[in-house]
């Protein structure tokens, strides 16, 4: 049979089967389970450090505890009172939780797989993300570096180099000490994730006497949180704005959350550290300590005040369509008349439906 005797199609077919060199055919895109698409934004605004069978199941156990009154919450210890909290906010990111946990063993076992898959895949593209772009906004452009840091090592990071070195040092030591330095690049001296580093704090200036002071407001944090969350372009320079849809349009995130800046810092501390892998199991950089001691800080009630003006000072920067919504009205202002004016028609209307029924009550008395 020649050619000419064969359908055009079936001809097309055969010469895309003789030749390497054509596009490949396009493949359908796979459809993402939406526990992975919880899990994603989960582990960025809730917890990235979690064992999600273990928070299920405990979770429920104490729910029905706490709904049979066969213990208070405040009876619960401090760490069962965050766990409970990340439960419920896991509860309230998969309202139907319960049911699909009840279904079959395999239904609960699939919940948990799919959701600690997200967390781990939001980690794990976050910490590639930043591995090189990190560098873009600790080196000043033009200027030399010796030695130089490369972007896809980290051999060379960490104490080794005194740009990325000098960003980690514990806010408490001092990197232009040379016995310091030594200290921390030798391993001799041991650190613990409650030795938070410099970066964590305006213009990295830690003041003893004053320690909330700049907190968690360090430049490099507000970099590395905006192209987490909101793109990353946005990250370049305050007034830049997002050139497409970022993690937190995305999720429908319109605020920040103490646990997405504790995330970040985890991030970046890691990124500037000589470490390669970011896991659960890793002692080294105490990667999971450091982040559950920044949640210690912004979970102590004691701080409340604190807190608040660190999330207000966070959503100016991150979030100006929240603060604007949220940040208080002058009362000479056209908007705030309109409102008061509004209030005390209401007020009023109020009252005269109040006197009202007063008044009407004992003529229906009287009337039975």
């Amino acid at each position: 049979m020649s050619n000419q005797d064969l359908p055009r199609q079936i001809i097309g077919q055969k010469r895309r089967a003789d030749t390497a060199l054509v596009y490949p055919d396009k493949k359908r895109p796979v459809r993402m389970d939406p526990m992975v698409h919880v899990g994603r934004h989960f582990g960025r605004t809730v917890s990235t450090v979690v064992n999600m069978k273990a928070l299920i199941t405990e979770g429920i156990a104490r729910a029905v505890r706490l709904e049979d009154h066969e213990v208070e919450f405040d009876d619960l210890d401090l760490a069962e009172q965050r766990e409970h909290g990340v439960f419920t906010q896991l509860l309230a990111a998969v309202p139907d939780l319960f049911k699909r946990w009840e279904q079959s063993d395999e239904a609960g076992a699939h919940l948990c797989d799919m959701i600690q898959k997200g967390i781990a895949s939001s980690r794990s593209e976050d910490t590639k993300s930043l591995k090189g772009v990190i560098l873009d906004w600790i080196i000043t452009p033009g200027q030399p570096v010796n030695p130089p840091l490369l972007r896809h090592t980290k051999y060379d990071r960490g104490y080794n180099h005194h740009i990325t070195g000098r960003l980690l040092c514990p806010a408490n030591m001092d990197w232009s000490d040379s016995n310091v330095v030594e200290g921390l690049r030798s391993g001799s001296t041991r650190l613990l994730g409650v030795h938070w580093p410099l970066f964590l704090y305006e213009n990295h200036e830690y003041n003893r006497e004053d320690p909330w002071k700049g907190l968690f407001k360090g430049k490099l944090l507000v970099r590395a949180y905006k192209h987490v969350f909101t793109s990353p372009s946005s990250a370049n320079n305050e007034e830049a704005k997002a050139t497409r849809s970022g993690n937190a349009r995305i999720h429908g995130m319109s605020k920040v959350t103490l646990a997405s800046i504790a995330y970040v810092a985890t991030q970046v501390r890691f990124a500037l550290s000589s470490h390669n892998t970011f896991a659960r199991t890793n002692c080294v950089t105490e990667t999971e300590q450091f982040f559950h001691t920044c949640m210690d800080l912004f979970l102590d009630r004691r701080e409340l005040a604190e807190i608040n003006g660190l999330l207000l000072w966070w959503n100016t920067k991150v979030f100006p369509a929240y603060f604007s919504a949220e940040m208080p009205i002058p009362d000479d202002t056209p908007l705030a008349r309109i409102r008061a004016k509004r209030d005390a028609e209401e007020a009023a209307k109020a009252a005269a439906e109040a006197a009202a029924k007063a008044a009407a009550e004992p003529a229906a008395e009287a009337a039975a």
